[in-house]
């Protein structure tokens, strides 16, 4: 069956796990040289709307490692819904390729781009949602996980704006019943929808939601404390209005840090405006993970294509690998 990854609310709690330990299992044989060959010949094409770093380079490097190829295909190499309809393009490209992956401005583009497309869909990022990126800090908090405690009992706080990694992010926890908070000023707090997806996660998983304007409550048990830029795309306008709505009290600075338990450890997602969101003193912290997530987005990717690219591939026989170069190999030389 064709499934797409589109959302994490499409999956159970048991399946995003699988993915994760898929993850880890991938991650620990390329820890060894060992990285299985999974997705050999396969081909991957990377549709990306905006920029990136991690993205682009955990996605291609993953393809690359996994025994496939990738294709960068950026804004104006391809005709994507102004030349030629979205239809058309997800026809292509699913004849020509084994998955397709998108970063797109708009989540309509890559849900459009899913219901016409042949092959697997993954989502690198929209305007509502960065799926990728939070299977990446779930595993993340896995490995970094206080002694003594379930995956069930961490708190994650997230201080900040209702960007799209806070969407996915606390959908995710709540998702795997973790206690999640979003402290924020109310005028830039999870919408209400966001929230009654995130309650009826808890009410399935056993975890909580609480969303304050009191960031110091909001960390005194926090067991990872995670942050994101203060605006995104087209809301440069707003940098001045939003720069004195979230400064200083809701930047995560040393005094902020310290009033959550010693053992929390620090996330943020990159990239980042150091000196605004948090302050350098904190990313660089020795309870800092951020550079641990940024690796761990490589590995996230590897699991995430092999779960949904690997059982699709029809992966022949070696005797009717070498009758068909037997064939050729004759054409040719009869030429």
């Amino acid at each position: 069956m064709l499934r797409h990854f589109i959302d994490t609310q499409d999956f159970s709690k048991q399946e995003l796990l699988d993915m994760i330990e898929l993850t880890r299992m991938i991650k620990a044989a390329d820890k060894q040289g060992c990285t299985p060959k999974l997705l050999q010949d396969a081909s991957l094409a990377m549709i990306f709307e905006e920029p990136s770093t991690r993205t682009r380079v955990s996605f291609e490097v993953a393809m690359t490692e996994l025994g496939g190829h990738a294709l960068y295909l950026k804004p104006g190499e391809i005709h994507l819904g102004v030349r030629e309809s979205m239809y058309d393009t997800a026809k292509v490209l699913s004849r020509m390729c084994d998955a397709i992956f998108a970063r797109t401005l708009k989540h309509a583009t890559i849900t459009e781009l899913a219901q016409h497309a042949e092959v697997p869909v993954l989502n690198g990022l929209t305007d509502y949602n960065h799926p990728t990126q939070v299977v990446c800090d779930v595993t993340t908090m896995i490995e970094h996980m206080p002694a003594g405690k379930r995956l069930e009992d961490l708190n994650v706080t997230f201080i900040g704006d209702a960007t799209n990694v806070l969407s996915s992010l606390m959908l995710v926890c709540t998702r795997m019943g973790m206690n999640f908070t979003h402290a924020a000023p109310q005028k830039y707090q999870a919408p209400a929808e966001w929230q009654a997806w995130a309650q009826e996660n808890c009410r399935e998983s056993g975890g909580s939601l609480t969303v304050t304007d009191n960031p110091l409550a909001a960390v005194r048990e926090a067991d990872f404390i995670y942050t994101d830029l203060w605006w995104w795309v087209g809301q440069e306008n707003q940098i001045p209005e939003r720069r004195a709505a979230f400064m200083p009290t809701y930047q995560v600075n040393k005094q902020l840090f310290e009033k959550a338990p010693p053992h929390c450890k620090f996330m943020h997602c990159l990239p980042a405006s150091r000196g605004v969101e948090a302050t350098d003193d904190v990313m660089d912290h020795p309870r800092s993970i951020i550079f641990d997530q940024s690796e761990n987005r490589l590995h996230t990717e590897k699991g995430l294509l092999a779960y949904f690219v690997y059982p699709r591939l029809k992966l022949p026989s070696e005797q009717l690998k070498d009758y068909h170069k037997g064939r050729i190999e004759a054409f040719m030389e009869e030429r």
